[in-house]
Parts: structure tokens; sequence; C-alpha cells
């Protein structure tokens, strides 16, 4: 999918993968790796690759009901479970994700 957009507002990211605002600023404080940006009046800015690890993380807890500590594990590589799964498998998980939730937001 390409993006023609930068940079995205936390309410954009809420509506594209379907969580609240207050759970992707909760996000934050549990994942090292999303750090969006702040513009010049303080508000953040999430860039494409903010997006990806978001919907990564919606995935790995919402759909994949990972822990917030295996989910964590898992960003960081350290995923050993008997069942980790391919990247490419993850991505067309990550895919499917996001895109039921597009399906629930147009009904």
């Amino acid at each position: 999918m390409s993006s023609t957009k930068l940079y995205y507002s936390i309410g954009e990211v809420s509506r594209i993968i379907g969580v609240e605002t207050y759970v992707l600023r909760y996000w934050e404080n549990e994942f090292p790796q999303l750090r969006p940006r702040r513009n010049s009046s303080g508000r953040r800015i999430y860039s494409v690759n903010d997006l990806d690890l978001a919907r990564q993380i919606y995935d790995l807890l919402r759909v994949r009901k990972y822990t917030l500590d295996g989910a964590r594990q898992s960003l960081q590589g350290n995923d050993q479970g008997p069942g980790k799964i391919t990247t490419t498998h993850e991505q067309l998980l990550n895919l499917r994700s996001f895109l039921e939730n597009i399906a629930r937001q147009l009904e």
C-alpha cells in the first residue's frame, strides 16, 4: 500500500488503526520503539514508520493476543517461542488486521 502522506496526526493514526488516541499514548509509554516526533506546537506527528509500528503493536496485542511483555520481546527480536512465524506470514497477518479494521469502519 503506497502512502501519499509523510506524517499523520494522532487522530489520523487512531482512525487508521482502530484504537482510541489514549491507547496510542499508552503504547508510547510501553514501547520505546514508538516515539513520534512533535511539531513546533508540540503535537505528535507520526511518520509512516511510526504508523507501521503502531499497526504491528496492534496486531501483537489485539489480534495475536500477546501480553505487553511478549509484544515488547517480539518487537525487539527476542520472540523465541515455538510458534514464531515468518516475516512474510507476519506481514500478511498485519495486512489482514488492517483490512478488517477498514471493513469495520466502512460498515
